[in-house]
């Protein structure tokens, strides 16, 4: 399916030299090897971090963007073609949080799209909620599609599986990875009955409340990082 949003989520947490850096964006995944080395170069030149940060922001984006061509012509069966999403997240000074039903057999269905009208109709100011959002769109289907890749092959190993394995090659039930995520068009859909129960909220958070929640996560991370240190040690 010839498409221009062909995009796959992608997330860096790397901590080094005394240095975090963490982020989520979309990446196309048929565009050239060269670009991930550059775009490291100018990330790490643009936010003045060490040289060390170079080379690991290019594995990371390497490793994930060979796990999605990993799943390239394969198929996988997915018993309902709507699907529940949920959108909790934090962007900057916004929360945001919603929940939707999404056609995932409608292949111009356009997560980017759909983010940048739902901040519209919210009246959401900060231009970093949209991509966010996407991204967290984006996450949740491309879990649906690997789970489901992951149930075909079964299917295919065991004998109970079998009736699973053949719906899953028939007709417009049988979908290729590779090519479901550069979708484009409206696929979401929002029950009448759900629009007061399940509606978009908006929270904008003051800075002293942004401080701390960032303290209460700084703690979290730290104690894992103790845990974890204990039991290496151990």
């Amino acid at each position: 399916m010839p498409t221009k949003e062909s995009l796959i989520p992608i997330h860096l947490d790397l901590d080094l030299d005394g240095h975090r850096y963490k982020d989520a964006f979309t990446w196309n995944p048929h565009d050239p090897d060269s670009q991930v080395l550059s775009f490291a170069k100018r990330t790490v030149k643009d936010l003045k971090l060490p040289p060390t940060f170079v080379t690991q922001i290019s594995q990371s984006i390497q490793h994930q963007l060979a796990e999605f061509r990993s799943f390239g012509g394969q198929d996988m069966f997915i018993q309902e073609k709507i699907v529940p999403l949920k959108l909790d997240l934090r962007v900057n000074n916004t929360v945001v949080r919603d929940t939707f039903l999404w056609d995932i057999s409608n292949f111009e269905s356009d997560p980017e799209g759909f983010a940048v009208t739902l901040c519209n109709d919210l009246d959401v100011a900060d231009p970093e909620v949209a991509p966010a959002i996407a991204v967290a769109i984006r996450e949740q289907l491309y879990e649906i599609a690997t789970q489901s890749v992951s149930a075909v092959k079964e299917a295919k190993l065991g004998k109970k599986g079998r009736r699973g394995y053949e719906l899953s090659k028939g007709g417009n039930n049988a979908l290729d990875v590779s090519r479901y995520f550069g979708s484009k068009g409206s696929g979401v859909i929002r029950k009448r009955k759900d629009w007061y129960m399940n509606g978009p909220t908006v929270d904008v958070l003051t800075n002293e409340e942004v401080g701390t929640l960032e303290e209460l996560n700084s703690r979290f991370r730290r104690k894992l990082d103790e845990k974890e240190d204990s039991f290496q040690q151990g």
